[in-house]
This record gives structure tokens, C-alpha cells and sequence, in this order.
């Protein structure tokens, strides 16, 4: 199994270094958020991912996500996991205190989605979506939905999906053929097929909260006439409570060639009971305040990676034997391949890549607060 150690050295260096933003200054609720506490949440974030994440990696290639009888089923350990996961507050880290959640800045939370990331990218994933169905609701929905449905999804009890692409669209989305047809209550019935829905169902949370784009009977052809809804799996009674199961089922879970104890489904919805969330016919642009934060997590993924693949590729080196170099002290015929100058060029490069996507990562965050507060 890989090893990874959680570069918090490294990512303590930016924190201290480049948080000198003149615009996000400006934003007095994290004037408080000092380095030292940064440094023990960043701790505590290494050792969740060392311990308890990093060995689902292997878990989950080795016995990916199955869909039995309809209902998907996570590989062995991810149960477990991500209710300590949850116990621990790692969902609600950067939410707003008002509906339960930390309020930490998005540039800490970006560390841990870093972690996350290197650990185990297809158990992040079940909670990564949520985290964008927190943003998009809190910026875009009434009171009344967000006071319904954001504690449930900050706890982590319920999660979050993006359903956007069909079978005849992707890129285009002006294609799309999911129909919505309002009801006398204000609700909508929705109907259609969306595909490749990251965690569009598992067996970790009691609900899931899908972010729908449909278009109404009574809309325009095109993207002008595109509206989003959020329909749950389970409906949500007035209580609270969770209800009876949403006109929602899944087609199948696709075959990938990694992350494949991440659930990548094909969504039906059978006239499933949406609520519109934003304005009639402006649901693109309310659903780029989650595409857009997903823009910049799904970099954050390829920096994970990157990170624990180099450190994988420098401990390889440090123990494989193999030639000898000009300047050799070698007394049994080779040496460790990190002696030679080409081994050394490329991890180095690796990690100034690296160290450059961090800051990246970093000041993008940064900006990221500043453009939605």
C-alpha cells in the first residue's frame, strides 16, 4: 500500500506566508483564524487521512461500489469511516456557524480537500459534492429550503450531488430533455435520465439532495430556458424527518478505470418531486456557483495526487538499486537510482510542480471568498 504524510510543514508555509490578500483582509470574520489554530486543525486533518482514509484506497479498487437489487452498496471500511468522518466535523469545516458549521476560510478547507485528495479520492468524493449543494442552495434558495436542508448536509447525515449531463448532452447543455411540470403546491415533478452523477447513491448517508437541471413545459428551448431543482432521495416532511422514497432509482453504476469505489451512476427520475431553487429559467448560472467551486476542487484532486505520487516515487528511489553513477562509491556494482542526476531532475521537478499548485490552490481559495462574500 502507498505511504503518505500530510505536507502540513508546506501547507503552513503559504498559510503564514501568502495570506496577505489585501481584499480578503477585508473579511473580518476571519480575522481570529490565527496559525496556530490553523496548524492543530491541520494536524488533526494528517492524522484522520494517515490512519483511517489512506487504507481505503487500496479497499476500494479492490472491491468497488456494487449495485445489488438497487441498492448501491461502498466498498468494506467506507461505512466506518465516514461516520468518523462526520463525529469528527470535517463535512461542516467551512460552512457557515448558522447552519452548524465551523466557518473556517476555504483556504484551510482546500488543505484538507488536498489531503483527502492524496488519501483517497474516491471516498472524498462522496462528500466533495455535498460541499458544492451547500454553496449553491445557501446562495441561491429561500429561507425555507436552506433552513430545511443545509444543518443535514453540514452534519454530513445527508449529502449532495450536481446532475447535469444525459445521454444526449453534456458540454451542450441546451440539449438537455429533463422535464419539470409544476404542481398546484408550487413543486415540480420532474422526469428524465442523468448519467455519470458522482455519488448519485450509496448506503453512507440517510438522504441524498440532488441539484437538477430540467427544463418547464412553459420555458424556451436552449439554455435561456433551463431551471434547477433540488430533489431528494427521500422526501423531506415538514418535521424534518426523512419520508418516502423520491420518484428517483438508478440505472447502473459505470465501469471506471480507477476511483472505483466511487459511485458514478446513471439517475432515473419518474415524475420524483422537485422544488426550484432561484429563479425560473436562470438555473445554469445558479448552478456555476457550484460548477465553479468544483473547477477548482477537481485541481485540488490532481494536486493530491500528484503529492502522494511523488512522495511514493521519492521513497522508491531512496531503496532501488539499479546502474552506477560517474562520481560511484559503490562497493556491490550499483548504486540507488536517486544518486543519478536524471532521477534527481525529475523528482525535483515533481516537486516544484508541486509546490506551485499548492500556492495556486492557495491563493485561488483566497479569491474564492472574496467573490462569493
Amino acid at each position: 500500500m502507498p505511504s503518505y504524510t500530510a505536507p502540513v510543514k508546506d501547507m503552513m508555509f503559504l498559510f503564514e506566508k501568502l495570506r496577505d490578500n489585501k481584499n480578503y483582509n477585508e473579511l473580518e470574520k476571519y480575522n481570529e483564524v490565527s496559525a496556530d489554530l490553523v496548524k492543530d486543525i491541520l494536524e488533526e486533518a494528517a492524522k484522520i487521512n494517515q490512519n483511517l482514509i489512506l487504507p481505503l484506497a487500496k479497499a476500494g479498487d479492490e472491491n468497488p461500489a456494487v449495485l445489488e437489487n438497487g441498492v448501491v452498496r461502498t466498498p468494506p471500511g467506507y461505512k466506518e469511516a465516514y461516520q468518523k468522518y462526520i463525529e469528527d466535523g470535517w463535512t461542516s469545516l467551512s460552512c457557515d456557524p448558522k447552519y452548524g458549521g465551523q466557518g473556517m476560510p476555504k483556504t484551510v478547507s482546500a488543505f484538507f480537500d488536498e489531503m483527502l485528495s492524496s488519501a483517497s479520492l474516491s471516498f472524498k468524493l462522496y462528500s466533495e459534492l455535498s460541499i458544492g449543494a451547500y454553496n449553491c442552495i445557501n446562495h441561491h434558495a429561500s429561507n425555507e429550503i436552506k433552513d430545511k436542508y443545509l444543518p443535514k448536509i453540514v452534519e454530513g447525515k445527508w449529502s449532495g450531488t450536481m446532475c447535469l449531463t444525459e445521454p444526449v448532452c453534456g458540454t451542450d447543455l441546451g440539449l438537455l430533455k429533463t422535464k419539470a411540470v409544476k404542481q398546484s403546491d408550487d413543486t415540480y415533478k420532474i422526469s428524465g435520465q442523468k448519467i455519470f452523477i458522482t455519488s448519485g447513491d450509496h448506503d453512507l448517508t440517510e438522504n441524498i439532495i440532488h441539484l437538477v437541471l430540467a427544463r418547464s413545459t412553459d420555458s424556451p428551448a436552449g439554455t435561456k430556458g433551463i431551471s434547477l431543482f433540488l430533489v431528494p432521495k427521500y422526501i423531506v416532511n415538514e418535521d424534518g424527518s426523512v419520508g418516502q422514497r423520491n420518484g428517483i432509482s438508478t440505472g447502473s453504476i459505470e465501469t471506471k478505470m480507477g476511483i472505483k469505489g466511487s459511485a458514478t451512476c446513471v439517475l432515473n427520475f419518474d415524475e420524483a418531486t422537485g422544488y426550484m431553487i432561484g429563479t425560473k429559467d436562470k438555473g445554469l448560472s445558479a448552478m456555476f456557483t457550484m460548477m465553479n467551486l468544483e473547477r477548482i476542487v477537481v485541481g485540488i484532486q490532481g494536486l493530491g495526487i500528484s503529492e502522494i505520487a511523488y512522495q511514493n516515487s521519492l521513497a522508491y528511489a531512496k531503496e532501488r538499486k539499479q546502474g552506477k553513477t560517474n562520481n560511484s562509491k559503490s562497493t556491490n556494482g550499483a548504486d540507488f537510482i536517486i544518486e543519478h542526476a536524471d532521477i534527481r531532475r525529475s523528482l525535483l521537478n515533481m516537486k516544484s510542480i508541486i509546490e506551485g499548485e499548492r500556492a495556486l490552490c492557495f491563493w485561488l481559495s483566497q479569491q474564492t471568498e472574496v467573490s462569493l462574500y
